[in-house]
């Protein structure tokens, strides 16, 4: 049985994001999720990849908390 801790490292984590609106919480978590993942998947990248998801459904759990998530094709990992 795989632990949801080994999904998410704590520095994936961010706690409180200076952000305005959705559009602006996903720039913020694309510069943070470009340096995490290691490998060079520009940000802008990883912005669109997050702003299509998001199109397709919200990632929001409410009370503030949304656990964004895509497949970026460089990543073999979570």
């Amino acid at each position: 049985v795989m632990d949801h801790a080994d999904l998410v490292t704590e520095q994936a984590i961010i706690p409180a994001l200076a952000a305005d609106s959705k559009k602006q919480a996903l720039r913020e978590l694309d510069a943070t999720s470009s340096v995490l993942s290691g490998i060079p998947v520009p940000a802008r990248e990883i912005f669109d990849t997050l702003l299509q998801s998001e199109r397709l459904g919200s990632t929001g759990l409410g009370r503030g908390i949304a656990i964004p998530h895509v497949k970026i094709k460089q990543l073999d990992r979570f």
